[in-house]
């Protein structure tokens, strides 16, 4: 089976959120001047389109990417579907058979559009967060902008997941991905001192 990509393309017009670093690309070396390759510069927010987070985004004392086990990335995942939430909790994924899953990844339908930066997302709840960590996830990806709601403060969803051992993998493009079991390889670029990194996310049946 092939690999399904499941990362929102990187371009000028990707959806930032508002007042964070938009991307672009430049060439800063052309052929013209180097008289044999073109060099690109790129400028970008760590959190643009399809990215994880790494603790010391909402935590000062937080392990920063370089310190993040790439194997966390790598490896059988669970997609489940959990369309029309405000909220996410634990007793949402009743009915869903997670035994040895150790990635989960939820489709929401939340941000149907990702050329627009939704005004509000369903959020993750504490309780999902504890769920998660009684079933030894260790890693939950979805296809939102982020875990708390878009004007949260707090970040209790980020909080709780890290207190449970859960790490985070945002904005992924899911629309065409059907529940069911996937082998997944979505690993973090070695950014030493980074609090995210920007990933191709991809996706291969199982």
């Amino acid at each position: 089976m092939t690999w399904i990509d499941v990362s929102q393309p990187l371009h000028a017009d990707v959806t930032t959120w508002p007042g964070d670093t938009k991307f672009s690309y430049e060439i800063a070396w052309p052929m013209a001047q180097s008289g044999s390759v073109n060099v690109g510069k790129v400028t970008m927010s760590l959190h643009v389109g399809t990215h994880i987070d790494a603790p010391f985004h909402f935590d000062d004392h937080g392990k920063r990417v370089i310190n993040l086990d790439p194997s966390l990335y790598i490896g059988p995942a669970r997609v489940i579907h959990l369309p029309h939430k405000s909220k996410i909790e634990a007793s949402d994924l009743d009915g869903h058979d997670l035994t040895g899953v150790e990635r989960l990844i939820l489709k929401t339908d939340g941000w149907p559009d990702k050329r627009v930066f939704p005004e509000t997302i369903p959020e993750l709840t504490p309780s999902l967060a504890d769920r998660l960590g009684e079933l030894g996830i260790f890693l939950i990806g979805l296809d939102l902008p982020s875990v708390d709601a878009i004007d949260s403060k707090e970040m209790s969803a980020h909080h709780a997941l890290a207190r449970n051992g859960v790490h985070i993998l945002e904005g992924l493009v899911l629309d065409d991905i059907l529940p069911g079991d996937y082998d997944l390889n979505a690993v973090p670029l070695p950014i030493v001192e980074g609090d995210g990194s920007p990933v191709r996310a991809l996706l291969r049946p199982m």
